[in-house]
């Protein structure tokens, strides 16, 4: 049999040698910038994912790449870009927050205030911040009070947040979210960030410790920790209360973890720093710390017989304006929206809204719309539900960035809009990316993350010197796990920066489509 099989297979392969088909050399890989991230973009894991993408030449206008530029995602906190050039176009960079402290009449004979003491906040988010020019107000404020001779107050320090109507959080904020130092009440009145530090560490006997710092800040714990617990040590405060439970036990092997948690009543904790430097200074107070927010009112704002003890103002909006942005900073963000608002609501014209918005921030988000109206973006490429970019609610398409992004450039606050931006492997949420790629450095961008969705957009130079703005925008991916549930390949974020290279990298207009 196989004798007989040999003549042909012999004759087979020698036809096989003799065959002017070529054999076809594998694929080349793509060689335009624009074939490369078609490219990137066609991997099998994100088949169920949805990328939008919009690159535009600052120098011409052009577009240079665009992919599902037109489609509607969450920004993440990309939606600080918006909030950031509304505040300083509606307020300037050197516009600045005052926190005042009154008395409610003038201080009689002997040193006796027959009266209360008021603390008004008008929204400096970094009132009281350790790094901040107010650090020491609580101390200045009792000294000014010390100076007018005051030694007893007969009645009341009200700690006063009426100055914002509204919530004190997003609409849209998530509330598993509300007890994190990323989502801190946005208090008229706060101080310190809003935000204390949690430290749980292994004691030897029942699992952990737990302390609060500063114990000022009210939040009172409730240790339900123990060594025989094998559950994974979890901290948890019901929206509205000031009680924190921990639970659980300490992993084996680790002593120590620690925690930035929201303040639960960031105008009563400012209330009880102040009344704590009074003592120091000798100042009795007769009554209680109490606060008044929305949707209480002050009747002693409007009275003639305030009278001014103590001021501090905020830096100027610019470093304000910076936090939010380098740092992505919520609370800074979400001030600077509501700052926006209690000046429109003092014009009180609302021109798409009937009846007008209610809230500070319905104010703010009114300015915003004629914002966009005015840069040419179209209400269906760009709607939000407050400044920070926590709420789902709020969907951007990515050509409405850039277009955004193109306006600052002519705007005469463009280079504190600039200044405020990370920049790529140097500083704020940028410091740690982008090392050893061509975007090193070249790339100014604003960061966006949240579960499955994930944003970049900026400017960068290409290597032709080219300027760009661009936005990238990855939403709806759910990032490939083992069978243990562990993440696998590329975080999302190097997926974004990835691509950003490309473009920083590049000397060639990618093809538009």
């Amino acid at each position: 049999m196989i004798t007989r099989l040999l003549p042909g297979l012999l004759a087979a392969l020698s036809l096989a040698a003799c065959s002017t088909t070529p054999v076809r050399p594998p694929a080349p890989a793509p060689t335009s910038l624009a074939a490369r991230i078609d490219a990137y973009l066609a991997q099998p894991r994100f088949a169920a994912a949805s990328w939008g993408i919009h690159v535009v030449s600052l120098d011409s206008g052009r577009t240079l790449y665009a992919h599902g530029a037109d489609k509607l995602a969450v920004p993440a906190s990309n939606a600080k870009l918006y909030t950031a050039a509304l505040a300083l176009d509606a307020l300037g960079a050197d516009y600045r927050i005052a926190t005042t402290l009154y008395a409610t009449r003038s201080p009689g004979a002997h040193g006796v205030l027959r009266g209360d003491l008021l603390l008004v906040g008008r929204g400096d988010p970094g009132f009281g911040a350790a790094d901040g020019p107010t650090a020491d107000w609580a101390e200045r404020f009792a000294e000014a009070v010390a100076a007018r001779g005051i030694v007893r107050v007969r009645g009341d320090l009200l700690a006063d947040a009426t100055f914002y109507r509204g919530p004190e959080f997003g609409s849209g904020w998530e509330a598993g979210d509300l007890q994190s130092g990323f989502a801190a009440p946005v208090s008229a009145l706060g101080v310190a960030d809003n935000t204390v530090k949690v430290a749980v560490r292994r004691d030897g006997t029942r699992c952990c410790a737990v302390a609060v710092t500063p114990a000022a800040a009210g939040l009172a714990v409730v240790n339900l920790t123990s060594a025989a617990s094998d559950a994974a040590l979890g901290l948890y405060r019901a929206p509205g209360t000031s009680t924190l439970y921990a639970l659980g036990s300490l992993p084996a092997g680790v002593d120590a973890r620690n925690y930035t948690l929201s303040a639960p009543d960031p105008a009563a904790w400012a209330g009880n720093l102040l009344r704590e430097a009074l003592a120091r200074r000798g100042v009795r107070i007769d009554g209680e710390v109490r606060t008044l927010r929305w949707p209480q009112t002050d009747p002693a704002l409007a009275s003639a017989d305030l009278q001014p003890l103590a001021e501090a103002a905020s830096p100027p909006l610019s470093e304000l304006v910076r936090r939010a942005l380098k740092d992505s900073d919520n609370l800074y963000a979400q001030h600077l929206l509501l700052q926006v608002g209690l000046q429109a609501a003092r014009r009180g014209v609302c021109a798409d809204r009937a009846p007008p918005p209610d809230t500070t921030d319905g104010w703010g988000l009114c300015v915003l719309r004629a914002l966009l109206a005015r840069i040419g973006i179209a209400p269906g490429a760009a709607t939000f539900e407050e400044g920070s970019g926590l709420s789902r609610k709020d969907l951007v398409a990515p050509r409405a960035t850039t277009a955004l992004l193109a306006w600052v450039r002519t705007q005469p606050f463009a280079q504190a809009y600039l200044d405020a931006l990370p920049v790529a492997g140097v500083d704020g949420t940028l410091d740690h990316r982008f090392a050893g790629t061509p975007a090193d450095g070249r790339l100014q961008a604003k960061t966006g993350t949240l579960a499955h969705s994930y944003a970049l957009a900026g400017y960068v130079t290409d290597a032709a010197g080219k300027r760009l703005a661009f936005a990238l925008m990855l939403d709806r991916y759910v990032r490939p796990t083992d069978a243990r549930g562990e993440p696998t390949g590329p975080a999302p974020s190097a997926d974004l920066d990835a691509i950003a290279a490309m473009l920083a990298g590049s000397a060639e207009a990618p093809r538009g489509r």
